[in-house]
């Protein structure tokens, strides 16, 4: 810094300081000008004191002093593998289950104690002691998954006796209403009785909002055409006056006038099939926040194999409490080893190529497993991009993640985090805001850093986004929402004849029940359809301008992809460019 001129000192130090603060954010700058400034950095550093991580400090974790294997097989490719070193975190106990970090979860059959090969107080040389072996009675499974029964929610079949009784009983149901929509209308018979049903209840709650939205000036004609689907016989002469040439120029056209100002949500309505097909799997919701959603309902298959908590955090609670009286109780060891042991530790079922690994010059690092750290379940990880990475992340590309001691990789589902039950979801992972990755991977309790990597060609690794371990819930919703759009051709009043949402009359009456909305911030419904290409008369609170759009939202819940792998390949070793960049030439940010 003396070199520099007094007046560009400060404008040095800050451009040094935004240089460094993408890799270490907490840094600080000191001058080495001078024999005193040299002092204050050695000063800094002798206080500086190691940062403890919570979920390392819960767990005992060794890192491998010498490695050795033992065959239970003629094949040689799976057996014994006996791992030497010294005890971190917490006290080790046989009877748990041990994860080698990148090779998957194992059980401890035998726990020794051989020589310290440095120790602190140079003594004679002992024989080695057997510390505890497992208890096949109280040792914890393997099993990560559950068995699906696929016997278990079997229902009865009808007889043919029932069946005969269903095919005479005949519903006198409105033309143009779907067998779906049929059987929600009952019949006179049933209606009659001491008290009414919850459908007949919801029909005199839709009657009353429909004429508090129309006002007491609309005719009782109109109250009327809101409730009941119209006769298709009504407007056979509409599309006497429709030119399909004309329909088909004025959509392209309002195609493209849109495309600058569409929502991230809106998509086209398919022409070559019916919309009730396309989005079947979606639902029509009158309010979003306030409307029930059950997260037991129509649950994927793979559900049927993880495990889930009734309330994971009083688990975890639970979990972390025994664990601080087992080490405050365990004066003398009793059930395992001690922090700070020398020992030796036998791991049954370990594959031949974990020792290859090794020798290979890998490091060879050991996790104890809390209980039910070896479950899949469902992930839900908080995280933030990379500030020095800017390529975007697509929604099912596979990512390689650093969950606490996991490796593994999976194609998360990425949504906004909001206080809410349900979640937006997101096709991109995006630099402005955190964002929640949702996967299936094995339980974890928090907490625990999160490092998301993605994979190149070459085989190196780029970290693209860091974050935390939010929970373990599979019954956090993850909706993914779908907004259908149409254009005002006619209006009048409150009314307004839309098109291009629709294209034929089946879709309008299919999802007649769906609330609309504009993006001026009206809100109507669907009376009635009219002609054959999707054209509908639509109700609304309000006068709509010519340039509003009508909208309708759709949700559908969406699920992770059950594409856990456990055995990530290690990143390649980064090597240093032989490329000399002259320091001179090189200018500063």
């Amino acid at each position: 810094m003396s070199e520099i001129p007094i007046k560009k000192r400060n404008d040095t130090k800050k451009q040094l300081s935004k240089v460094t603060e993408k890799r270490f954010p907490d840094a600080k700058l000191f001058h080495l000008d001078t024999a005193q400034e040299a002092s204050l950095l050695l000063r800094q550093i002798s206080t500086q004191k190691q940062r403890h991580l919570a979920f390392r400090d819960r767990r005992c974790y060794m890192l491998a002093h010498r490695a050795d294997f033992q065959p239970s097989d003629e094949s040689g490719l799976v057996g014994t593998l006996k791992v030497s070193g010294y005890i971190r975190g917490q006290g080790l106990n046989v009877n748990r289950l041990i994860h080698i970090v990148g090779h998957g979860d194992f059980q401890m059959s035998q726990i020794d104690a051989p020589p310290d090969p440095y120790p602190l107080n140079p003594q004679m040389e002992e024989d080695v002691k057997v510390l505890m072996k497992a208890d096949p009675s109280v040792q914890e499974s393997l099993q990560s998954e559950v068995v699906p029964d696929p016997m278990e929610g079997e229902q009865t079949w009808p007889t043919e006796e029932e069946l005969k009784e269903a095919e005479e009983v005949q519903r006198k149901v409105p033309k143009g209403t779907s067998t779906y929509q049929a059987a929600w209308i009952l019949d006179e018979e049933e209606s009659d009785g001491e008290g009414d049903s919850e459908d007949d209840d919801m029909d005199e709650d839709q009657e009353d909002d429909c004429q508090e939205e129309e006002g007491s000036a609309e005719e009782p004609d109109e109250e009327s055409e809101t409730v009941t689907i119209p006769d298709s016989t009504r407007d056979d002469k509409y599309d006497e006056n429709l030119d399909e040439a004309e329909e088909e120029q004025m959509l392209e056209k309002y195609k493209l006038q849109r495309q600058d100002e569409m929502f991230p949500d809106e998509v086209d309505t398919p022409r070559d099939q019916l919309a009730r097909i396309r989005f079947q799997k979606f639902r029509g919701l009158k309010s979003f926040r306030t409307s029930p959603w059950d997260p037991k309902e129509n649950l994927p298959r793979d559900y049927a194999r993880i495990f889930q908590f009734h309330d994971f955090f009083r688990t975890r609670k639970r979990i972390f409490r025994e664990l601080e009286e087992e080490e405050n109780e365990s004066a003398m060891v009793i059930d395992g080893s001690e922090v700070g042991w020398y020992v030796t530790v036998h791991i049954t079922g370990v594959p031949v190529s974990v020792l290859e690994h090794y020798r290979q010059g890998a490091p060879l690092v050991l996790y104890s497993l809390v209980p039910h750290e070896q479950k899949m379940s469902v992930v839900n990880m908080l995280v933030r991009r990379h500030a020095g990475n800017n390529e975007p992340v697509q929604a099912k590309e596979e990512i390689i993640f650093h969950c606490g001691f996991r490796r593994f990789r999976a194609a998360p589902l990425y949504s906004q985090h909001t206080s809410a039950d349900k979640h937006k979801s997101e096709r991109f992972l995006r630099s402005d805001a955190a964002v929640v990755v949702t996967a299936y991977a094995p339980i974890t309790f928090p907490t625990a850093s999160v490092l998301m990597f993605k994979q190149r060609s070459n085989g190196m690794h780029d970290l693209i986004a860091t974050g935390s371990l939010l929970s373990v819930d599979p019954d956090r919703i993850v909706i993914k929402r779908v907004v259908l759009s149409g254009h005002p051709l006619k209006i009048l009043k409150k009314t307004a004849v839309v098109r291009y949402m629709f294209f034929n009359r089946e879709d309008v009456l299919w999802f007649k029940p769906v609330e609309l909305r504009t993006k001026w911030g009206r809100r109507g419904h669907i009376k009635e359809p009219l002609g054959t290409h999707g054209h509908m008369k639509c109700h609304f609170d309000g006068q709509l301008k010519s340039q509003d759009t009508v909208l309708m939202n759709l949700y559908k819940r969406v699920y992770p992809k059950w594409t856990y792998d456990p055995y990530v390949p290690p990143p390649v070793t980064w090597v240093k460019s032989e490329v000399q960049i002259d320091l001179a030439e090189v200018e500063m940010e």
